[in-house]
């Protein structure tokens, strides 16, 4: 016990006479200088330089795109238009051909024409099974969807027209 007492009073001791240590060249603390402003030339280029640069998305356990085996809607039935503060609800509901139709939605036609125009159209395709299914009744094969359009969208647009198979529906604008 009284060995190591006299070896930690010694040391510290030397250590406390040491005062130049803040200031050697050994201390890391002062290996750098302190900071200074410096111009900063940051150019469009550079702003992401942390961000990988997107490949083809494609990566080593990558899945091949999926084949679009949709077919667009029997009948459509009813289509509305609720507005909302940001914009507009368009709501489609239709008839398919046979029941077991899922994966529902109302892909956008985008056309020059149809933009000029004014039009914004929107074609209602659903997915069926691999499988044989039923006919069945009507109302077991009502199917629905609803996408949302902001006001920027609807600038210009005085119609809304939602297409099926054997049909298509419209709502203009007052």
């Amino acid at each position: 016990m009284h060995k190591t007492l006299s070896v930690l009073l010694i040391s510290t001791m030397a250590l406390s006479a040491c005062n130049s240590w803040r200031n050697s060249s050994a201390n890391p603390s002062n290996w750098f200088g302190s900071s200074t402003p410096s111009p900063s030339e940051v150019s469009p280029d550079d702003a992401d330089a942390l961000v990988p640069q997107k490949g083809d998305g494609k990566g080593l356990f990558a899945r091949p795109d999926a084949e679009d085996n949709s077919v667009p809607i029997a009948i459509i039935d009813e289509l509305r238009i609720d507005p909302i503060p940001s914009g507009a609800i368009i709501y489609a509901a239709g008839t398919a051909a046979r029941q077991g139709a899922y994966n529902a939605r109302l892909s956008r036609v985008e056309s020059e024409e149809l933009t000029k125009d004014g039009v914004m159209e929107f074609t209602f395709r659903v997915d069926y099974p691999d499988y044989a299914t039923p006919q069945g009744t009507e109302r077991s094969r009502m199917v629905s969807d609803a996408v949302n359009v902001s006001k920027q969208e609807l600038e210009g647009i005085r119609m809304v027209r939602v297409r099926g198979q054997q049909n298509a529906l419209e709502s203009r604008r007052r």
